[in-house]
C-alpha cells in the first residue's frame, strides 16, 4: 500500500489556504518527501502525519519556493528524536544548497547523506521505493520524480514443495532473498510466477510540457503535474518562464493515460482553479484541481 498527501499546492508565493510545492509518500513505515516549501510543516500537521519517519528527501530543483521549509522541517525532525541518516537527492549542487540553509540549523541529531543527480535519467532503490528521476526543462536545472512499489508474482507453493525447499524460506524468497543452504543456491524464480503491476506515482513540476514526463506517466496510478495557469491567454507567460497551462498538463495526461492526474503548483493569480476544469476535461477526463492536503491511498490490483 503506498498513501500519498500533497501537502502544499502553491508556486511562488504562499497564501493563507495554500502552501509551497510538497508532497509525501508514505509505505511499509517510511516516508518520502519531494520538495519542502514554506509551510510544509504546518500542512504534514494538519494532515496529522509525522516528520520523523521522513528516510528520503526528493527535490525537483532549488528555487526558494521548493526548498525554504528545509531547515526548520529539519529540526522539526530532531526534535522528534530522530537518530536514524536521511538520505537528500537532486540536482548536482545539493550538499552545497543544503549547507548553506542548514546555517540557521546547524546541529542535527542524524547524519544527512547526498546524492546529487548528474545524468537526464537516473534510478535508485531506497528502502520499499524505486525512484526514477528524468530531467524536465525549466529555467534552472530541474527533474521530476517516478516513484514505485514493485510487486512481485504469485508464491507458487506447489513449485515450492517439488524442489523440496524448506518451508521456513518461503517468505524470505516471495520478498526477494536469495539463500545458500546445504550446498544449494535458492533463487525467488524457483517459486515465483511472473511480476504483477505495482504502484507508481510520477511528480513533475516547473517544466515547460516535454515527451519525457508523459513518458514517466505511462500507465501510472497517479500523475501529479504542474498547472501554473488556468488561463488560456497566459502560454506565453508560460513559455517564457518555463511553465506550463492547465491546457498543455493536460495533453500530456492524454499521452499518458494514467489513472487519475491531479495538477498543483499554481501561480498566486489563479485564485480559483476549478473555475477552469470542465475545459480541461475535453482534454483529459481523469484531471482534477488539487488542493492542499489532498491525499490518496494505493492498493494492489486484485488477481
Amino acid at each position: 500500500m503506498l498513501d500519498i498527501c500533497l501537502l502544499g499546492t502553491g508556486g511562488m508565493q504562499p497564501l493563507p489556504y495554500r502552501w509551497l510545492t510538497s508532497m509525501m509518500a508514505r509505505c511499509d513505515g517510511s516516508n518520502l518527501l519531494i520538495d519542502c516549501g514554506e509551510g510544509t510543516q504546518v500542512a504534514l500537521k494538519e494532515k496529522g502525519w509525522s516528520p520523523k519517519p521522513v528516510d528520503v528527501m526528493l527535490f525537483t530543483h532549488y528555487h526558494a519556493d521548493h526548498i525554504s521549509g528545509l531547515p526548520g522541517f529539519l529540526l522539526t525532525m530532531g526534535n522528534a528524536e530522530r537518530t536514524e541518516p536521511v538520505l537528500l537527492v537532486g540536482p548536482r549542487g545539493l550538499e552545497r544548497v543544503v549547507n548553506a540553509l542548514r546555517m540557521i540549523a546547524p546541529e542535527l541529531p542524524f547524519e544527512l547523506r547526498f546524492y546529487e543527480l548528474s545524468e537526464p535519467r537516473e534510478q535508485i532503490k531506497v528502502g520499499p521505493y524505486v525512484i526514477d528521476a528524468f530531467r524536465v526543462n525549466h529555467n534552472v536545472v530541474c527533474y521530476g520524480y517516478k516513484i514505485s512499489i514493485p510487486r512481485n508474482g504469485k508464491f507458487d507453493v506447489e513449485r515450492a514443495k517439488a524442489q523440496e525447499i524448506p518451508q521456513k524460506f518461503w517468505s524470505r524468497l516471495q520478498k526477494g532473498e536469495t539463500i545458500e543452504f546445504e550446498g544449494r543456491t535458492l533463487t525467488p524464480d524457483m517459486v515465483l510466477g511472473e511480476k504483477r503491476r505495482g504502484l507508481s506515482v510520477t511528480y513533475s513540476t516547473d517544466t515547460r510540457p516535454v515527451p519525457v514526463i508523459a513518458e514517466y506517466a505511462k500507465d501510472c496510478d497517479l500523475f501529479i503535474c504542474e498547472g501554473m495557469y488556468g488561463e488560456k491567454d497566459k502560454v506565453s507567460k508560460a513559455r517564457e518562464y518555463k511553465h506550463m497551462t492547465f491546457q498543455e498538463a493536460a495533453k500530456l495526461g492524454k499521452e499518458a493515460e494514467p489513472r487519475e492526474m491531479w495538477l498543483t503548483h499554481y501561480s498566486p493569480s489563479l485564485m480559483r482553479p476549478e473555475e477552469y476544469l470542465n475545459e480541461v476535461r475535453e482534454i483529459f477526463p481523469r484531471i482534477k484541481t488539487a488542493r492542499d492536503g489532498w491525499s490518496m491511498e494505493l492498493g494492489f490490483d486484485e488477481d
